[in-house]
């Protein structure tokens, strides 16, 4: 056995892995073949892409040792806006859209001003941005109402981003969902920026002698996930045909779950985009066989956050571990 075979059977991509044919094959026999159905798996798929589009962007900072929790809601309030200077101003669908996505990245730069400047956690400062000034803004914007998005696939690109199939089968938004993380994988596994975002996470003091600025990738991460809520939230009124004032508001936790799951480790350092998609992966596939099976949507809420729950025990230990061994190192 060569040392790449033992090296990836060490990784945790190969754990995740063997953790998500475990569960393919358990609610394969459960369902009596139901599960593997070819519409089922384009159902799991197309239930991942807002949760990816989220995931990615929140994926990012936490590997840098930050997080974000107001996707979510920057997604809702885009969704909402677009809805608003499509509809009621009568912009067009391309302006509406690139001035949607901008005020997410700005949301995210004032996250981040949150952050750097101010010196607030990134928890405490997302917290109070997301669940409370976004989502405020977002019924301010929309009277609490739901605002209906005109036209079809045909002449409206966020409808066609939301419900166009390729072939009249494969959703347009998983395409897109696959493409982001493709994409965004290649900048983190080889680029230079990449590797700072590495290098910050795992030690900052290490990054500044190294010559990174952490402030400034700290910006561009946070505008980063704000865009890709932003982007997130379009996706899903084009789902909808509306802009609706709950929309992605509870997605943001679910994302998270997704990215800790795939093994990108909650202290920062470690993790990489293909774990991140097995994550999502595993949390909705596991969702769904649970749905299939006809359990309760409180007991899965249940069973899910006990799998988020084993995995955040798996990192603490892996974290320690790891820990432990640089320590015997350093002693011998």
């Amino acid at each position: 056995m060569t040392t790449k075979i033992k090296n990836f059977i060490a990784s945790k991509i190969f754990a995740l892995l063997v953790l998500l044919a475990a569960i393919v094959l358990f609610f394969m026999f459960a369902s009596d073949y139901k599960f593997i159905n070819p519409i089922n798996i384009r159902n799991i798929l197309n239930s991942m892409v807002i949760y990816t589009l989220m995931a990615v962007g929140v994926g990012l900072l936490i590997i840098s040792g930050e997080i974000d929790l107001s996707p979510g809601y920057v997604g809702t309030f885009s969704g909402v806006l677009f809805a608003v200077l499509s509809e009621q101003a009568g912009l067009p669908w391309y302006l509406s859209f690139v001035l949607c996505l901008l005020a997410g990245a700005a949301f995210g730069l004032f996250n981040a001003l949150l952050v750097n400047k101010f010196r607030l956690p990134s928890f405490i400062a997302t917290l109070a941005t997301g669940p409370f000034i976004v989502k405020g803004l977002t019924y301010i914007l929309s009277n609490g109402g739901v605002i209906t998005l005109s036209g079809s696939t045909d002449d409206n690109f966020v409808i066609f981003l939301g419900l166009y199939r390729i072939a009249k089968f494969v959703p347009v938004s998983i395409i897109l969902a696959l493409v982001v993380i493709t994409v965004y994988g290649i900048i983190l596994s080889k680029s230079e920026f990449g590797r700072s975002v590495y290098l910050i996470g795992s030690n900052k003091m290490a990054s500044r002698f190294a010559g990174i600025e952490p402030k400034k990738i700290s910006y561009i991460l946070f505008a980063n996930s704000g865009f890709l809520g932003a982007l997130a939230g379009i996706v899903y009124a084009g789902r909808l045909k509306a802009g609706n004032v709950e929309g992605t508001n509870t997605y943001t936790f679910d994302a998270i779950a997704a990215a800790i799951i795939g093994g990108i480790s909650f202290t920062g350092g470690s993790g990489t985009m293909l774990g991140c998609f097995i994550g999502l992966l595993i949390i909705n596939s596991f969702s769904n066989g649970l749905s299939i099976l006809g359990v309760s949507p409180y007991w899965q809420s249940v069973a899910s956050g006990l799998l988020l729950l084993i995995a955040l025990i798996f990192d603490y230990i892996s974290v320690r571990s790891s820990r432990n061994r640089l320590l015997r190192k350093s002693g011998a």
